[in-house]
């Protein structure tokens, strides 16, 4: 009796993680609602949302009396992406697709690459208050490689970490602010199945950190490991 529980145990365990890993349906057929959900709320796109943010940008003495005045709470999502994994570049395409883009074909490219030497972190904001997401623009527009190298990294669990290679601004490809880190550390692969976890940190000043963990083994897709 106790090898057959143990058994059914087993067997128990199994279907749990295979309807865990249940298979996405195909990208085409994704609807706007999907490849939002697979951009801003997924293993490779997640969201961090700064509430009450009046301050961020300035300071009581030097506010500009012509802004108004804050008068409710105000939020800026920071939109948080490994746009290096193959989701996040599909949802990209297929949201270009529902929009009859002219870029949608060459999105579509760039989704079915393979990127075998960069993790690539794209960041994109948004807000209701134009008085959050103008500031958040000119920092992001005003930002470099040399200002961002030393406080930008990627970190697993066992405290290893990678430091930013390249920053590239945001332009007018609507993917965001695109930081390139090395997928490899003393030769070997940064990120492995079995692992906890992926941090990316950026801090951009005493008041804007990006801070943000994806899971490893959440990150499979089609049986690959995306990141």
């Amino acid at each position: 009796m106790k090898k057959i529980a143990t058994i059914l145990l087993f067997l128990l365990v199994f279907l749990l993680i295979a309807s865990a890993q249940k298979k996405m349906k195909p990208w085409t057929e994704w609807t706007d609602k999907d490849a939002n959900k697979v951009l801003n709320d997924s293993p490779w796109g997640q969201t961090q949302t700064e509430t009450n943010t009046s301050e961020m940008f300035y300071s009581p003495g030097n506010r500009n009396t012509n802004e108004g005045a804050y008068n409710q709470a105000t939020s800026i999502n920071y939109r948080i992406r490994l746009l290096s994994s193959k989701p996040i570049r599909l949802a990209l395409a297929r949201l270009a697709q529902l929009k009859n883009s002219p870029q949608a074909e060459q999105l579509t490219a760039f989704a079915e690459q393979q990127t075998d030497k960069y993790i690539i972190v794209a960041v994109d904001y948004d807000s209701t208050d134009r008085r959050l997401s103008g500031p958040a623009m000119q920092v992001f527009n005003s930002s470099n490689t040399a200002f961002l190298k030393n406080t930008t990294f990627l970190e697993t669990k066992d405290g290893k970490r990678i430091f930013l290679q390249e920053y590239i601004k945001p332009n007018n490809d609507g993917m965001g602010a695109k930081f390139v880190f090395p997928r490899t550390l003393d030769g070997q692969p940064f990120v492995v199945e079995g692992g906890n976890f992926l941090r990316f940190y950026s801090e951009f000043s005493r008041n804007l950190r990006l801070n943000m963990r994806f899971k490893i083994s959440d990150l499979l897709f089609d049986g690959k490991l995306e990141y």
